[in-house]
């Protein structure tokens, strides 16, 4: 296979002198210098540039300071649900044996979870709400599924359950 040669030429183009750029620029009313920004124009664009900066700086110290308060949340949330077995042990002690010591420290331990954002879920004589009961027991009976007995107490912290009441349901 042979390669023939392109018989088209490109025809070249004159190289721009120095003067024909001026002879331009003169015939389109201005000089060389007038392409250039001026030192307004750099100004705004920078102090433009500036702002951007600045409000993009803000928008990310928000960012991070919401990511900590949740982060925070998150580390509260996991000490209570580490407490939550502690609350239950004491509720077993003070149903077999009242002990005025151990009530005593029961209700200082959910004074101060409560404060912080814990609350109990309602259970017993309640509608059954899967998303706040566990049923491990049912019974048949009339009407809609209510709660007729709590085994372990359910929580919510912060409004969101993090244990759901262990219950037996009644109803059919």
């Amino acid at each position: 296979m042979t390669s023939e040669p392109n018989d088209r030429a490109v025809p070249e183009e004159p190289a721009a002198t120095p003067a024909a750029a001026d002879d331009l620029d003169a015939a389109a009313g201005g000089t060389r210098d007038d392409a250039e920004p001026s030192v307004e124009t750099q100004r705004d664009a920078y102090r433009d540039l500036l702002q951007r900066v600045q409000a993009d700086f803000e928008n990310y110290k928000k960012r991070m300071d919401k990511l900590e308060q949740e982060r925070a949340a998150r580390a509260a949330e996991s000490l209570v649900v580490k407490l939550l077995p502690v609350l239950d042990t004491i509720e077993l002690a003070l149903a077999h044996d009242a002990n005025d010591a151990l009530q005593q420290v029961k209700s200082a331990l959910v004074d101060v979870l409560e404060k912080e954002g814990l609350e109990r879920v309602p259970a017993v004589e309640q509608a059954f709400d899967p998303n706040e009961h566990e049923a491990v027991a049912h019974e048949e009976g009339e009407g809609e599924h209510r709660v007729s007995e709590e085994f372990r107490a359910g929580y919510r912290w912060k409004g969101r359950v993090i244990r759901p009441a262990m219950v037996k349901v009644t109803g059919g």
